[in-house]
């Protein structure tokens, strides 16, 4: 019994339903995802942050936020200046004052399906002068042709529909209007046992549904399917997965502020993961497509 209460021990209600959306997922369910996640999840590379970074060395601690910021950065730097910017899926509102900080937006909406991370990130909205919209990307409580640009930082794989997604951005984009986002590539299918456990866990955990796994060509074509031209994908998974990863097994080799029930679903997730990218199943891209 005492063995089952240090296993279980610091695991919240939000824990629970979150190990229930495995077996069978609501409406949304990255919104569930994130709400077990929280505000302080111990393997976010630096505080407040949830993307991978875009590492320029191995993956060390002392990179981490920069790696982080980098990544928001090369992304943002693609987006009109003093334009109307809408930042889909923006996580806890870390990366919204950097956006603003490189755009400078007359005006930044920021979008999320999971409102409680609207709430949690008040003060960086605010900071980024940023209107928090509860919202859902595939149908964007946005007007027509508005936007002069849209950033999506790591958040595509957990849309409803990426095509309905492009879609929505022909919509609100204004014509010459830029959208840059950065997102997870299944680039084949698993095979054998190890590989196909491995993805139905990682589909499941993260609240994706099946049809989150497409390849690069097939996520472009999509963006050009709903319209958008300049369509440019860059693969970058060596800068982004594999640094992260490394970080990531680096502290749970040591002994982090985790219950012992979090640390070995960690190290059980970070195993298929690595195993996913190892043997080039996922990929990482930055995609860049403009509203002619």
């Amino acid at each position: 019994m005492a063995g089952r209460a240090g296993l279980l021990a610091g695991w919240t209600r939000q824990h629970v339903r979150h190990l229930g959306e495995i077996v069978r997922q609501d409406r949304n369910p990255a919104a569930r995802v994130y709400e077990s996640i929280g505000s302080d999840f111990f393997l976010a590379l630096a505080p407040g942050w949830l993307n991978l970074g875009l590492w320029e060395g191995p993956g060390s601690e002392d990179e981490a936020e920069q790696a982080c910021r980098r990544l928001v950065r090369t992304m943002a730097s693609a987006l009109p200046a003093e334009g109307v910017i809408v930042d889909v899926g923006n996580g806890l509102g870390t990366q919204d004052p950097l956006i603003a900080e490189v755009a400078s937006p007359r005006r930044l909406v920021a979008v999320n399906v999971t409102e409680w991370q609207l709430a949690a990130g008040r003060d960086r909205l605010a900071e980024a002068a940023a209107a928090p919209v509860a919202g859902d990307a595939a149908r964007l409580p946005i007007a027509n042709g508005v936007a002069d640009g849209i950033i999506s930082v790591e958040a595509a794989f957990h849309f409803r529909s990426r095509k309905a997604f492009f879609e929505e951005c022909y919509r609100v984009l204004r014509p010459g209007g830029v959208l840059t986002i950065s997102d997870i590539s299944t680039q084949r299918w698993p095979l054998g046992p190890a590989e196909l456990v491995s993805g139905l866990t990682q589909l499941r955990v993260f609240g994706l549904r099946p049809g989150a796994a497409m390849t690069a060509g097939q996520i472009a074509a999509a963006a050009r399917g709903a319209g958008l031209a300049d369509v440019e994908v860059t693969a970058c998974g060596d800068r982004v997965i594999a640094p992260a990863l490394r970080l990531a097994a680096a502290r749970l080799s040591g002994l982090p502020a985790a219950p012992t029930g979090h640390r070995a679903a960690a190290r059980l997730l970070l195993w298929q993961v690595e195993l996913l990218w190892r043997r080039r199943i996922i990929d990482y891209i930055l995609l860049r497509a403009v509203r002619p």
